[in-house]
């Protein structure tokens, strides 16, 4: 970027130069100013424009990315946390930054890369998973979707968006299988005692120990949660984002009347309030992570007693055992499950109070973490999409505008 020089920099350099040799000076270090100016508009401009390809490329996956982890990646920080361990009231001691102070300080600035780092990546992992595979597959089933646009419009058909989901999740169940099986059987005292040094030794060795029948016992409980779980998540959210907010401002201001202008006077074409589209965007938010937490909720009550039995499961079955004799252990332990979810249903007297105990404590703390990265995904997704022809919405002889 070139510095425009004005008048009064001109009669100053006029002046200097009646000075002999200050002219020479000066003339030399205004080449150098505007060289380096040059240079340094020349860079910031490349910067921005790499920065820009870089954070749409990223925002473009729909990420309605703010669920739980798939993997704690705070566990062992926890359990070497004595406050954690003495259950003393929450304190910013025991928060994440907290948490992770006290193991730094405990065990050294490794024990991040080496304890936070893989469940970290784990996550990351999943979640590149799921997004892609969602983001791919809605392309196929809807061509316009595949667009980087700010909206899509006509709205994606809410069948086309379950199956995706569906679908979507179905993919991440299989590549989340083997960090399921790592975490379920992750026990704290294995580190402490020496066992496994790092999480790295840990995921190596185990997944060595259990082999590939060990990673997908219990899968087809995953297949089934994520598979509806994601479906449920996705079609929800964009019915709510795209449908149900285009069909409210058609009706809302197709419906407004204005008495006092005449016909020829009267304004053709209508912006709904900026503030309209984020509260549905909140609602959106809301909805969804409800609608996910009605599947994952009880059969993630499930799990957990299928996932105790594991470590028995483990000891019972050889890698040399024929694959029929492995087949009826882990049936087995499918129909112990049956029998002891049967018994907790009994003693609440219903199976919908025993699986959705506590459903709306749980599902409520989870929601407002959720809605707000999904309004943050969707405003950035908005900012650095492709600009496209706005959104013109026809209504008694009206023009909606969205853009």
């Amino acid at each position: 970027m070139v510095v425009p020089i004005n008048d009064q920099a001109s009669n100053a350099a006029g002046t200097l130069g009646s000075y002999g040799d200050g002219s020479a000076v000066s003339s030399s270090r205004s080449r150098q100013d505007t060289k380096g100016n040059t240079a340094t508009g020349a860079s910031a401009a490349g910067a921005r424009a790499v920065s820009s390809q870089l954070i749409a490329f990223y925002f473009r996956a729909p990420a309605k990315a703010f669920f739980r982890t798939r993997v704690d990646y705070l566990a062992f920080a926890r359990a070497i946390n004595p406050r954690v361990q003495a259950n003393e009231p929450w304190s910013w001691r025991m928060s994440s930054i907290g948490l992770l102070t006290h193991a730094v300080r405990s065990h050294g600035w490794g024990f991040i890369p080496n304890q936070i780092l893989p469940p970290l990546l784990a996550n990351i992992t999943v979640g590149a998973v799921l997004y892609t595979s969602y983001l791919q597959l809605l392309g196929k089933l809807y061509p316009p979707a595949s667009e980087l646009a700010k909206r899509v419009y006509p709205p994606i058909p809410l069948t086309k968006t379950f199956i995706a989901g569906c679908a979507a999740g179905a993919i991440q169940s299989v590549v989340a299988a083997p960090l399921d099986a790592l975490s379920v059987r992750f026990r704290p005292s294995d580190m402490l005692d020496g066992r496994y040094k790092t999480m790295w030794q840990y995921g190596h060795l185990k997944l060595k120990e259990i082999g590939l029948r060990g990673m997908f016992a219990g899968w087809s409980l995953s297949f089934f949660k994520d598979a509806a779980g994601y479906g449920l998540f996705f079609a929800t959210f964009e019915y709510v984002k795209a449908q149900s907010y285009y069909a409210f401002i058609t009706q809302y201001y197709g419906s407004l009347d204005w008495p006092n202008l005449h016909e020829e006077h009267r304004t053709r074409t209508i912006r709904p309030y900026f503030a309209i589209e984020p509260m549905f965007l909140l609602l959106a938010g809301i909805s969804a992570s409800v609608a996910q937490q009605t599947v994952h909720y009880p059969l993630e009550r499930v799990q957990e007693i299928y996932y105790r039995s594991l470590a028995k499961t483990d000891q019972t079955v050889k890698t040399t055992m024929p694959i029929s004799s492995i087949m009826r252990i882990y049936i087995g332990a499918y129909r112990r499950t049956s029998g002891q979810c049967r018994a907790r249903a009994n003693r609440l007297r219903g199976w919908r109070k025993w699986l959705y105990k506590g459903f709306f404590r749980n599902t409520i703390r989870q929601v407002p973490s959720t809605s707000a990265g999904l309004i943050i995904f969707e405003m950035v997704r908005r900012r650095y999409g492709n600009e496209v022809e706005v959104v013109r919405i026809e209504k008694d002889g009206y023009d909606i505008i969205l853009t």
